[in-house]
């Protein structure tokens, strides 16, 4: 049953087409009876939308003459939300609806949106890069996000405050390339005055950016999604491991995603993949998804878990009428 502050929306929306609408006839179209329909008319003079009351035969509700409904008021972050949520969306496969819905919802916001913002977010869109569905929601600042995007699309420096994860902070110049959308955080990556090279920062540990004048070129070819899916690849952890396999990066990359694996082409035969692990025990198991010939050059632990998980794996396909009682999956 549609809720009682739908129809009320719905009954705005008649009154909205001109003209004076019967309390019978709003009754019908909304279809409950009319006492709700006065009802439902006194919740919008409560939002002080100027429903007059026309008497005599021929009367019932109408607008008053001139009225519109206000732009719809969004700040920063809620445009933001909203537009991101019907584009990341529909570019990660998680809605249904076809490109022009979205294509028209999107048009829709943008049509009573501030000027500067429009052209903000516009900047946005055009610049970002998606990788994956996000797995928890937007933390970096709208507006340092925003500001970061129009920076990267018009090829202008733009100066952030950024706080390191060890709790260190500094002022650089960044020359951004690309902003990219991984995995419920945002990403941005350019020439690091500071540093003198091209580097990854998450936009949510920048505190302030602010645009600077000059322009700057993007290097041909450059692959902003690339670079941040190899620098989190590359970022350090526990395990440091190195396998060499007889295969090409893409069949490599269809079971290690860049993000995970950093490949280096040997020769025609083989190429190397650098993988940062906290654990080892998932490694395996992929490697034989890939079914094709790898040595381990470290760690040795992971020799170890290989050689178990093919002694499991003889020893599974052993069984014949055994009777296997199965076990509880893990939470």
């Amino acid at each position: 049953m549609t809720r009682p502050t739908a129809r009320v929306l719905a009954l705005l929306e008649i009154l909205q087409r001109g003209g004076t609408w019967t309390v019978a006839d709003l009754a019908s179209r909304l279809d409950v009876n009319e006492r709700t329909v006065r009802r439902y008319v006194d919740h919008l003079l409560d939002l002080d939308i100027p429903v007059r009351s026309v008497r005599g035969r021929y009367g019932g509700y109408r607008l008053e003459p001139g009225y519109r409904m206000p732009p719809l008021m969004l700040n920063d972050d809620e445009a933001l939300a909203v537009l991101l949520g019907l584009v990341a969306s529909r570019r990660a496969g998680l809605i249904s609806a076809s490109g022009a819905a979205v294509e028209s919802a999107v048009a829709k916001v943008r049509r009573v949106l501030p000027s500067k913002l429009g052209q903000r977010l516009e900047g946005l869109l055009e610049i970002a890069t998606f990788t994956a569905p996000a797995r928890s929601g937007l933390t970096a600042s709208a507006d340092v996000l925003l500001t970061v995007a129009e920076a990267a699309r018009d090829r202008r420096p733009v100066e952030v405050a950024y706080v390191a994860g060890h709790g260190g902070s500094s002022v650089r110049e960044l020359h951004p390339y690309g902003v990219v959308a991984h995995s419920g955080r945002w990403y941005v990556n350019g020439f690091d005055n500071a540093s003198g090279k091209v580097r990854t920062f998450r936009v949510d540990r920048i505190a302030r950016a602010e645009p600077r004048s000059g322009t700057f070129d993007v290097p041909d070819e450059y692959d902003p999604a690339q670079r941040v899916l190899a620098g989190i690849a590359a970022a350090p952890h526990q395990r440091q491991v190195s396998v060499r396999l007889a295969a090409t990066p893409d069949e490599i990359h269809a079971v290690f995603p860049p993000s995970v694996a950093v490949l280096e082409e040997l020769d025609e035969a083989w190429v190397r993949a650098r993988i940062q692990a906290e654990e080892l025990d998932w490694i395996p198991p992929l490697l034989a998804a890939l079914d094709c010939p790898f040595v381990v050059e470290q760690p040795d632990a992971l020799r170890d878990l290989i050689r178990a998980l093919a002694d499991r794996l003889g020893a599974n396909a052993d069984h014949q009428d055994a009777v296997v009682s199965r076990r509880s999956p893990r939470v």
